[in-house]
């Protein structure tokens, strides 16, 4: 009876033992793969926002480019009637949408927004000047 108390007891504290091992290497594989998500997570947002900066710097040239196509009109808008100055008007105000979308774009930025939310902000003000563009090709 001696002997099968201690062999009972052999097998139980060896069965304790290896779970006790295969808890650890669970929680040193669990821990090392959450360090991996978040490393990448981390290279990954910084190169998104590596492209984010680059859509922003296209919007601004843009946005100047649409810019300086106003000015340029603007004193011929301006000489004409109350109807040609309301025209330019209302096109240029499309113009000042786009530029406070662009701005929104700078602000998520700057702010750490997430990806996908600055990528929104992105399509957003790019449909913002496409609309300033069709506004002074309408002019």
């Amino acid at each position: 009876m001696r002997k099968s108390r201690l062999n009972l007891f052999k097998s139980t504290s060896m069965l304790i033992s290896i779970v006790g091992i295969i808890s650890i290497i669970f929680l040193i594989v669990l821990v090392g793969f959450s360090g991996y998500s978040i490393v990448n997570k981390s290279i990954t947002d910084q190169i998104s926002s590596g492209n984010q900066y680059d859509d922003l710097a296209q919007l601004r040239s843009k946005y100047s480019n649409l810019e300086s196509q106003f000015d340029s009109v603007k004193s011929t808008f301006y000489a004409g009637g109350a109807d040609d100055v309301q025209k330019y008007n209302d096109a240029r105000l499309e113009l000042s949408r786009a530029q406070s979308a662009i701005d929104n774009v700078q602000s998520g930025l700057d702010a750490n927004k997430p990806s996908n939310e600055i990528d929104s902000r992105i399509t957003f003000a790019n449909q913002k000047l496409a609309d300033a563009q069709h506004a002074f090709d309408n002019l």
